[in-house]
């Protein structure tokens, strides 16, 4: 979660950063391309970083259900963040 919250604090300081030097400009591609990126990075992180516990070989596996529990965590993470950006910031 951390690794999708870092990316998408990121990207919103950046769609914010865009909004605000461009008004007026469409933000939905950017919007898609930053919920996309979230997505793929908060997955790819979590399958990365969480394994599956050792048995008696040691050896360590990885498993797709780690990569799913990204995928989950980094929607809310995702729809908080432009919340925050578009609602709660100043000017947003």
């Amino acid at each position: 979660m951390l690794a999708n919250l870092a990316v998408a604090a990121l990207g919103g300081a950046g769609l914010f950063a865009y909004a605000k030097l461009n008004p007026g400009a469409s933000l939905a591609p950017l919007i898609v391309l930053f919920v996309a990126v979230v997505i793929a990075t908060g997955s790819l992180a979590t399958y990365l970083w969480v394994e599956l516990p050792t048995g008696a070989s040691g050896l360590r596996r990885r498993s797709a259900w780690a990569g799913l529990l990204g995928f989950f965590a980094s929607v809310p993470i995702a729809y908080l963040v432009l919340v925050v950006v578009f609602q709660v910031l100043p000017g947003g």
